[in-house]
């Protein structure tokens, strides 16, 4: 069944629109124009009506191949995760090493193009898109080469996939928030953690963590983080694999 009719509309799901002539504009040239005027101006600044006039067109060339803005953001986001570099050949024995680079490629991905973490809050099927299905169906790949049953391997990508996601999302809101104060990131780094500080001296066990990371590095830091807690879901990965497996 369509997915249209069951209450979804995706880029993905319905048929090409026949047309009796050749377009104007070309869908690659309407996703290319989209992405640069998301890196550029943001999230809030995409409508059908401002992407038309960048590419010198009127709505009716953009909606010979999508409905609404929606399916632009469903084709941009599949365009974007385009970048995310994945191993050459599916190694057993690399498995953790190739999940660790993985997920360090995605989040470099969401972070230079920060739209993405609103986006995929309301991108419908997004996820059916060529790009982000390689993604997912590499991933498997790599989990079932390393002896992961199909059930453990389904449940392994989706916390691999919610930590990267909602890690990412919540960094690339800090930085957005940053690049909007006009302050260095360790000016405003500073200035969170002495505000952050008088908040937390009633709460002993948070209060101590705060005082270590004020002495940090904040752009090492989100990096270092980031690796160590994507560290610690594979470990746990590893640990069910080691159970499975009966070592």
């Amino acid at each position: 069944m369509a997915a249209k009719t069951q209450g979804f509309s995706s880029v993905w799901t319905r048929p090409d629109r026949q047309r009796r002539e050749q377009p104007a504009l070309s869908r690659e040239q309407i996703v290319a124009e989209a992405l640069a005027l998301l890196d550029t101006e943001g999230y809030d600044a995409l409508s059908m009506r401002k992407l038309g006039t960048r590419l010198n067109a009127g709505a009716t060339s953009l909606y010979t191949h999508v409905t609404n803005k929606d399916e632009i953001l469903e084709l941009v986001i599949d365009a974007a995760f385009g970048e995310v570099r994945v191993p050459d050949t599916i190694d057993a024995e690399n498995w953790y090493d190739d999940l660790l680079a993985l997920g360090r490629d995605v989040r470099d991905t969401i972070l230079r193009h920060p739209w993405m973490s609103i986006a995929m809050t309301g991108a419908g099927l997004a996820y059916l898109g060529p790009n982000l299905m390689h993604l997912s169906d590499t991933m498997l790949a790599i989990l079932e080469a390393a002896g992961f049953d199909d059930a453990t391997a389904d449940r392994a990508s989706n916390a691999f996939w919610a930590f990267v996601i909602g890690s990412t999302g919540t960094e690339t809101a800090m930085l957005i928030s940053l690049a909007r104060s006009g302050m260095s990131e360790q000016e405003w780094f500073g200035k969170m953690m002495e505000m952050s500080l008088e908040a937390v001296r009633g709460y002993p066990h948070v209060a101590r963590r705060y005082d270590v990371y004020k002495q940090l590095d904040p752009t090492q830091s989100r990096d270092d983080f980031f690796n160590s807690e994507l560290g610690l879901i594979l470990d746990g990965m590893e640990l069910r694999r080691s159970r499975a497996a009966g070592k």
